[in-house]
């Protein structure tokens, strides 16, 4: 009996406990903003649907959603959602596009191109070819008049069956359901067994706010782009863009600053220290290059820029 009551008692006070620690909201009780911030950090990790479209006068457009997963093999079947953004209510250029011609090239994410694809989510205006502006290179689909990413090591062309609006406020979803009619797979990404390797295809996916998570390592963060209008990989130097040292993600993350430091701010850094001294003396591309490298493993790409800039 003593047992029995103790065990009421036990549960009881766990039970107690649980709901003392927990925060209980009705959605309309949230701003869309912060409604949205829970969900996003909630439902997660999420896949990344790297959508390249087309509008009814051939205009390419590039982006990313998070909202996206396969829903069926036979019929092949993908679902991804560009919503209605939430400060405006205004619909992405994605969504148009689908609108106008019914196709979409979905490619998928791995980490050695996250830098770019964040990149290429930045509002360009409607016309800028997001694959000039993240550094990507564009290859011809077989089916479908949408480009491929060639950097992707999985390409699916599909048609969109359907578009479904969830609602007519900022933060509506709008469901694009694709089918799947040609798959375009990279060999090295294959195990001996002829599937594909998840260490080798290296995926990542979102989280809420900056973070995001590659499949073999865990969580890392890249700062949003939204808040200003990077440069883009195009407008940098030549000299930086054909870099031997610098990866897509290091161009992605030079790429996504909207102007270069001025030169009294980079003759104070380099001065500060002997060993920047020593290297822009050099005149040594790769060393200044590999310099530059490691600021931005460091999430420094100002000190970077003023690397790269100060060469003589």
């Amino acid at each position: 009996m003593l047992i029995l009551l103790y065990n009421q008692v036990f549960t009881s006070y766990n039970l107690w406990v649980h709901l003392q620690v927990m925060i209980s909201i009705e959605p309309h009780e949230l701003s869309t903003a912060k409604l949205h911030a829970y969900l996003l950090g909630a439902v997660s990790p999420r896949p990344i649907c790297f959508a390249s479209t087309v509008d009814s006068e051939g205009n390419v457009n590039l982006s990313p959603f998070s909202f996206f997963n396969v829903f069926s093999a036979k019929p092949p079947i993908l679902v991804f959602s560009p919503a209605r953004r939430g400060r405006d209510n205004t619909t992405k250029h994605t969504y148009e596009n689908v609108l106008q011609v019914p196709e979409v090239a979905i490619n998928i994410v791995s980490y050695s191109m996250v830098q770019q694809v964040s990149l290429s989510s930045t509002e360009y205006a409607k016309g800028v070819n997001e694959f000039t502006k993240a550094g990507f290179t564009e290859i011809p689909s077989e089916l479908i008049k949408p480009p491929r990413v060639a950097e992707a090591p999985v390409q699916l062309e599909c048609r969109v069956n359907d578009v479904i609006a969830l609602g007519k406020e900022g933060g509506a979803g709008n469901l694009v359901i694709c089918e799947v009619l040609k798959l375009h797979i990279k060999e090295e990404i294959l195990g001996e067994d002829g599937n594909i390797d998840p260490f080798k295809i290296d995926t990542v996916s979102r989280l809420g706010g900056n973070w995001y998570s590659r499949a073999k390592s865990g969580l890392f963060e890249v700062p949003k782009p939204l808040t200003t209008l990077g440069m883009g990989i195009d407008m940098l130097p030549e000299e930086i863009r054909k870099s031997k040292v610098l990866t897509g993600n290091d161009l992605g993350m030079l790429g996504n600053v909207e102007n270069f430091p001025n030169s009294e701010e980079i003759n104070t850094f380099i001065n500060a220290s002997e060993e920047l001294k020593r290297i822009m003396a050099s005149n040594d591309n790769e060393a200044i290059h590999k310099k530059a490298k490691e600021f931005l493993h460091e999430g420094k790409v100002e000190d970077a820029w003023k690397v790269l800039l100060g060469k003589k």
